[in-house]
């Protein structure tokens, strides 16, 4: 079966990149323990304020991550409650396949940039 003739994997695929790149799976894994500002973000995760204000951006419009505002700050907080669910079963996978994705020659270590958005 060609790609091309399963239009219904395209969301699919749009998800698995928007988790894909290093900055962006590592603020929902962080806020998979709670809200936090932009400023506990930066701080946390050790990333620029661009940086985090660009993935943010672009995990909302995905919506996978939402915001409340209070005062003059932003609280943001993951969208869905199976988000989760879904990092614990790809850690999980990846515990039981041993890592074998961090070896692989096309998407492991060795290939994965943080720079990219």
């Amino acid at each position: 079966m060609a790609i091309d003739s399963s239009p219904g994997l395209a969301p699919a695929v749009a998800l698995f990149r928007s988790l894909g790149d290093p900055a962006r799976l590592a603020i929902l894994h962080r806020l998979t323990r709670g809200e936090a500002r932009v400023v506990d973000l930066t701080r946390e995760l050790r990333l620029a304020q661009s940086t985090v204000s660009k993935h943010l951006s672009c995990l909302r419009d995905c919506r996978l991550v939402d915001f409340r505002v209070e005062g003059r700050q932003s609280f943001y907080a993951l969208a869905r409650p199976e988000l989760p669910a879904l990092l614990r079963s790809a850690e999980h996978l990846l515990a039981a396949t041993g890592e074998a994705v961090a070896l692989c020659p096309t998407y492991g270590s060795s290939t994965v940039r943080g720079d990219d958005a």
